[in-house]
């Protein structure tokens, strides 16, 4: 299927669980955090992601795809690391990483979306195309904006907003 061997269906499939948790998880609670079940299940099955990505070479051997995973992680355990500092600063990083990641998920699904879809005749010929270059610019505008929006909310919250208090937000289960 789509020229995938079994460790890259498996890797697409728990690839399409934390895009979808982490897609939910941004439009319903504006922010993934480690303190609710989606934010849990986006950061689990990211990781996932990422490790069952080291064992696929396609293209040869280590690439820029595993360097992402590579960077993927160590974002992630640095929003693990200062997950339960009460300080805003913790907070808007532990926001900001964890969108972060979800960006680096994107960059991967266009490519491989676009450079094998529609069968037969692909959008682009390749993980190299301009197009994908552009989308990259893109999305990284995206997140500064998204970045930029989340540290404002987080910042207003705890400065007692009309808001709920970020503890009871984030420790609202899914």
């Amino acid at each position: 299927m789509l020229g995938l061997t079994p460790l890259g269906t498996i890797h697409t499939a728990i690839s399409l669980v934390a895009v979808a948790a982490g897609l939910v998880a941004l439009v319903r609670n504006k922010r993934i955090t480690w303190h609710n079940t989606l934010g849990k299940t986006y950061v689990i099955t990211t990781i996932l992601t990422c490790l069952t990505g080291f064992g696929i070479f396609q293209h040869g051997g280590f690439g820029k795809p595993h360097a992402l995973g590579v960077l993927t992680l160590l974002v992630i355990a640095l929003a693990l690391a200062i997950r339960n500092r009460p300080e805003f600063k913790a907070l808007a990083t532990e926001a900001v990483a964890y969108s972060a990641t979800f960006a680096f998920h994107l960059i991967p699904a266009v490519t491989e979306t676009t450079t094998r879809l529609p069968l037969g005749a692909p959008l682009l010929p390749n993980a190299d195309a301009p197009e994908l270059q552009v989308f990259a610019a893109v999305l990284a505008a995206l997140l500064l904006v998204g970045a930029v929006l989340q540290v404002r909310r987080l910042k207003r919250i705890q400065a007692g907003g009309s808001s709920p208090s970020l503890a009871a937000q984030g420790a609202t289960a899914v």
